[in-house]
């Protein structure tokens, strides 16, 4: 059972629980802060973080939600939640939330091109649950947090503004491109300040230096950039 009441007193359920499946190896830098805005989004007490198998990474997450070793399989009937799905045929509407208690994102840093691991990891396992998208594009973990939350209280896809693409400027002459969808609120794109404080600094320069000289041990590799 999910911690806590589910709250169906509203239009659209607005007490729906946003749930992120952890699927990557390692909690990055980039990941936490990702997650950090998502609980900032939507409130600790509405976020839960699933199959979160290691000790140390329970204890990093417990500030920022309800933490469960179990995966969201085994926490919520299928028939109960929406997976935000980049390769669901349906986009996510807010009707799709009636009687549902939870929304699963996938705790997955996006690659480009995209691998459709969102199907692959948390789809394909519960074929009886509804999967939805929210656009034809790849959103971070918080900005698909954001436009869920936005969708579960009565607002449409069509009416929340997107930007595709964000270019952040490293000065006069250079820039850092995520190619991914964000959600504008009053004209800006939803991403943290924290993250975009990283991506400029020099703290990601050397956890590239580090792992370009093999100093980043093999499980790592894939990930060089976990909280240390």
């Amino acid at each position: 059972m999910p911690p806590g009441p589910v709250n169906r007193n509203t239009s659209y359920n607005r007490g729906i629980f946003f749930v992120i499946e952890h699927l990557e190896y390692t909690i990055s830098k980039w990941l936490y802060i990702e997650y950090e805005h998502a609980s900032k989004i939507v409130g600790k007490d509405r976020l839960i973080f699933t199959n979160i198998k290691k000790l140390e990474d329970s204890k990093i997450l417990s500030d920022l939600g309800f933490v469960k070793r179990e995966s969201f399989t085994e926490i919520f009937d299928s028939e109960k939640i929406i997976i935000l799905d980049p390769k669901a045929p349906k986009e996510l509407k807010p009707e799709d939330f009636k009687n549902k208690e939870a929304v699963i994102i996938g705790g997955i840093l996006g690659d480009h091109p995209p691998r459709g691991r969102t199907q692959k990891l948390i789809t394909a396992k519960v074929p009886k649950a509804l999967s939805r998208n929210i656009g034809d594009g790849q959103f971070s973990i918080d900005g698909a947090v954001y436009v869920a939350k936005l969708v579960s209280e009565g607002n449409r896809l069509e009416d929340i503004p997107i930007e595709r693409g964000l270019h952040i400027r490293l000065g006069s002459k250079a820039e850092i491109f995520l190619p991914y969808f964000y959600p504008l609120k009053d004209g800006k794109p939803v991403i943290s300040e924290k993250l975009i404080k990283y991506l400029t600094s020099n703290d990601i320069v050397r956890d590239e230096e580090r792992l370009l000289k093999g100093e980043i041990n093999e499980k790592e590799n894939a990930d060089p950039f976990h909280i240390r």
